[in-house]
């Protein structure tokens, strides 16, 4: 499953994954052997490969000819992709998407091969033993397209509401791939509505980007209580003949910030969110549609309103449903838990940003996302970080000026950055790690930023509190560790961050228990990172109906 809509009409696309491919081992006493496994999947998941650290070949064949291009939307977490023996591009990352385009194929049959390597290296700046599991495999579809030789990279719609009426900023991005230039047409529908541009002309070898707006009067607006989606339909038009498509859904919505409030549509919101890792027991971090549409609808049976992609941008068909249920989405680039050390490597940097290029020209159409994040619990208590938060920081900014950006901070009164984002945010662990009253905390905390930062007046959000509950694991005097003692500090760590009066709203640490790295089991029971509402079956502990009880009882808007 690509998406949970067509993307194409014209342009011939067929998914690679969705059946068996030939995986191989590259090390260890099975190397060499070979298996029939189903994909998308993480080797971990194969009987044999559990804890298997290393690479592995994937390999399937296809038909095709002429040009074509392979996107390959996640590979864990560094791919190397072989085209009949030969490579035809490499990537770093397993949660951002990546294609080559390969001209002039001969018509016939190729063979498609995938070397994952899922180890740790200094080569690795973000994918280190952490606290949650680094799977190998190819853990996201990959898609073969026939193109022409100018084709759509990706369209952008942005919203924006103005005199009782809502205007669409378009921009269309191609690409000519011959070594001549060309001449077209382009036309983009939306909503009854086009824009269209004539005898436009594109050098070889060159991308461009078309500009035009559209203005509507009687659509719908996108909310979190009635999430209508529009289709937009971009076509390149050649002598008459339609040579290529690119479909794709938004929302008329709109997000701001006004004073200490984030805005959706002019109303201020209040998050009641979870933070999600796409980990589970059967899939790894490969969840299939069945298991993400499972995962949220348990999230709003709890009556929360957002996620918080947990610790990277996540599956597009996870947004796709979200785009559809009306949950917000806090997406944030890949790090978590990064030392200055970390930092000073000097792959973390590009490697960082790479994940911020990749993960917003993307997923920048899903009206979901409200907010884009950065390098969770990181060294922003550093003069080095911080000059490392405002690149990248910076970075959003020149790619979506639509959405509010932040990062999620555990520095107890040392952060030095909180001058740079738009929304200040904090992850704290009253109840748990200390046994600080949650109120305290949190006031000394706030005014600490009030008084004593530049993240005064911004609007405020806790981006995750929790404990730790082993599921099954009770007794009568609720120690920790215990479902009790999770419900019980969670009852009154909600209570306390909702009903403080300049906090936006919550993310609770976490959805689900999730596996985590052998390197870095801490102090963790199990090898798991074990606050999850749920365990990593999705059975409820005591605090489900806690966290459900206290989340219906407020509103989404503040």
């Amino acid at each position: 499953m690509i998406r949970t809509f067509s993307v194409h009409n014209i342009r011939t696309q067929q998914e690679l994954t969705g059946r068996l491919w030939e995986f191989s081992p590259c090390q260890g006493e099975l190397v060499g052997k070979r298996y029939q496994v189903a994909t998308p999947s993480c080797w971990e998941s194969y009987p044999d490969f559990t804890g298997y650290r290393g690479e592995g070949i994937y390999k399937t064949t296809f038909h095709a000819g002429g040009n074509i291009r392979l996107e390959f939307k996640g590979v864990s977490h560094t791919a190397t992709v072989y085209l009949d023996g030969k490579e035809i591009v490499s990537h770093y990352n397993a949660y951002t998407i990546f294609s080559t385009v390969v001209k002039e194929v001969e018509e016939g049959n190729h063979v498609l091969e995938i070397k994952a390597d899922n180890r740790f290296s200094e080569a690795s700046a973000l994918h280190i033993p952490n606290d949650y599991m680094a799977y190998g495999g190819v853990s996201r579809p990959v898609v073969l397209e026939q193109i022409s030789n100018v084709y759509i990279q990706w369209i952008h719609v942005t919203p924006s509401y103005k005199d009782s009426s809502w205007n669409a900023k378009i921009e269309l991005k191609l690409e000519n791939i011959d070594e001549f230039a060309d001449t077209f047409d382009a036309r983009v529908k939306v909503a009854g509505k086009e824009v269209v541009w004539n005898a436009i002309k594109i050098d070889g070898q060159a991308e461009m980007v078309l500009e035009g707006e559209i203005n509507f009067t009687d659509v719908k607006t996108w909310t979190m209580e009635e999430p209508e989606l529009y289709y937009v339909t971009a076509t390149i038009e050649k002598d008459g003949d339609v040579i290529d498509d690119y479909i794709d859904r938004f929302g008329f919505r709109e997000v701001g910030i006004e004073g200490k409030n984030i805005l959706l549509n002019g109303r201020s919101i209040r998050l009641k969110g979870v933070c999600r890792h796409e980990d589970h027991p059967q899939f790894a971090c490969a969840l299939p549609y069945s298991a993400m549409a499972a995962d949220l609808d348990i999230i709003k049976h709890l009556g929360a309103n957002s996620v918080r992609t947990s610790h990277y941008p996540n599956d597009e068909i996870f947004l796709d449903l979200c785009d559809e249920q009306g949950i917000l989405i806090w997406e944030e680039n890949h790090a978590r838990g990064l030392s200055l050390e970390d930092m000073k490597n000097p792959n973390f940097e590009p490697q960082a940003e790479q994940v911020i290029r990749e993960m917003i020209p993307l997923h920048y159409n899903h009206p979901s996302i409200y907010i884009w994040g950065i390098l969770n619990e990181c060294a922003s208590d550093s003069e080095y970080g911080k000059e490392c938060y405002e690149k990248q920081l910076t970075l959003i900014k020149e790619l979506d000026t639509s959405r509010p950006h932040s990062f999620a901070s555990c520095k107890f009164k040392t952060d030095l950055c909180f001058g740079l984002p738009d929304v200040v945010s904090y992850n704290i662990y009253p109840l748990w790690y200390h046994d600080t009253k949650v109120e305290e905390y949190l006031d000394d905390l706030y005014q600490w930023v009030q008084n004593e930062t530049d993240g005064v007046g911004k609007p405020f959000l806790i981006t995750e509190i929790g404990a730790g509950g082993l599921y099954g694991y009770r007794n009568a005097y609720k120690s920790k560790w215990t479902e009790e003692y999770q419900a019980e500090a969670l009852e009154k760590q909600m209570t306390a961050v909702l009903n403080y009066a300049d906090c936006c709203g919550i993310y609770i640490w976490q959805f689900c228990d999730i596996r985590i790295s052998d390197e870095w089991f801490g102090g963790r029971p199990r090898t798991m990172n074990n606050k999850g509402i749920v365990d990593e079956y999705r059975r409820r502990k005591l605090s489900y109906d806690v966290v459900k009880q206290i989340f219906e009882s407020y509103g989404n808007y503040m």
